[in-house]
């Protein structure tokens, strides 16, 4: 590998580190504005995330256990 692509590669790379880091550093105060109606979905949802894991993990306990308890050798 010459030197020009070893440099190209380098800088690409810091350039993937130093992104994030730059636009976190850049972010401005924002201006708050009014608001006409808040949702009413905010905090609501959460027993929609559990139910949808306890069916997640019923459903695991399902397939696992399907019932064949028979050997596998002869």
């Amino acid at each position: 590998m010459n030197l020009l692509k070893k440099a190209a590669i380098s800088l690409a790379a810091t350039s993937l580190v130093a992104a994030p880091v730059a636009a976190s550093a850049a972010q401005s105060v924002r201006a708050a504005s009014t608001v006409e109606g808040q949702s009413e979905l905010e905090g609501e949802t959460s027993w929609i995330v559990l139910a949808l894991a306890a069916v997640g993990i019923i459903a695991a306990i399902v397939l696992l256990t399907d019932g064949d308890d028979e050997p596998t050798s002869p």
